[in-house]
């Protein structure tokens, strides 16, 4: 698949018809890959560099408001632009104002697209627990069911907290365990048995399962969605 670099609109030339179509190549491949339900890393990979742009113009015009500059350097690990002083913005800017518009313009779009799939697998999806929550939720095994798929997959989940410009959040981060296949006597409690007799560390562990009527690409899509759903249930249920 085509990438972007992270400061691919000003990197080279800076020139709007060069920048756009690199950026449309690059959007076709992405709107192909949700043609096939892939959601993931295309869908996040679009929020950077949608939420980079941005940063890149709303400090351009911070800047602008106290003095005139012109872009000559970008750390973008760190979204610190450096500019040097200038009496007016000259054709090379007016250029990239140009590209900064576009870009937001096609990217916005592809985002609500990829959203709007989001939000078709995340409806489609029935999450549970199985058997009796134990207080401690932090960490426990999440079942996957996708659709016509004949295994059920097996995650381990870990729930850690992370902070970001004084902020909280919460992750979940899952480790692939193993497969049972679906059979007619195959029930989630049964699993549930069987994880506490192969992982002795977890003797009372929350379980929840996750199941789709539909077939999704499971790490691309499904996987991703059920995280970020479980999370949600998980802490909708101790609120």
């Amino acid at each position: 698949m085509k990438t972007l670099s992270q400061s691919w609109f000003v990197e080279g030339y800076i020139d709007f018809e060069l920048k756009k179509y690199t950026l449309l190549a690059y959007l076709q491949e992405v709107n192909a890959y949700f043609n096939q339900n892939k959601l993931y890393p295309q869908l996040a990979d679009l929020v950077f560099h949608y939420n980079n742009i941005k940063a890149f113009q709303e400090d351009k015009q911070h800047l602008q408001q106290l003095f005139p500059k012109q872009l000559t350097q970008i750390n973008i690990d760190r979204l610190q632009i450096v500019y040097e002083e200038m009496m007016q913005d000259d054709e090379l800017m007016q250029e990239m104002e140009s590209i900064v518009h576009f870009a937001l313009d096609k990217l916005k779009y592809s985002i609500d697209e990829g959203a709007e799939l989001y939000d078709i697998v995340e409806e489609s999806l029935q999450i549970n627990p199985v058997g009796l929550i134990p207080l401690n939720t932090s960490e426990g095994y999440m079942l996957i069911t996708n659709g016509d798929v004949k295994d059920i997959n097996i995650y381990g989940y870990r729930i850690s907290l992370f902070e970001k410009k004084e902020e909280s959040y919460q992750a979940l981060k899952t480790v692939h365990l193993l497969n049972m296949q679906k059979k007619v006597y195959t029930t989630y409690e049964g699993i549930k048995h069987e994880l506490i007799k192969l992982f002795k560390e977890l003797p009372n562990p929350a379980v929840f399962y996750v199941e789709t009527p539909l077939t999704y690409p499971l790490d691309e899509t499904l996987l991703p969605v059920a995280k970020r759903s479980l999370i949600r249930y998980i802490r909708k249920a101790a609120a």
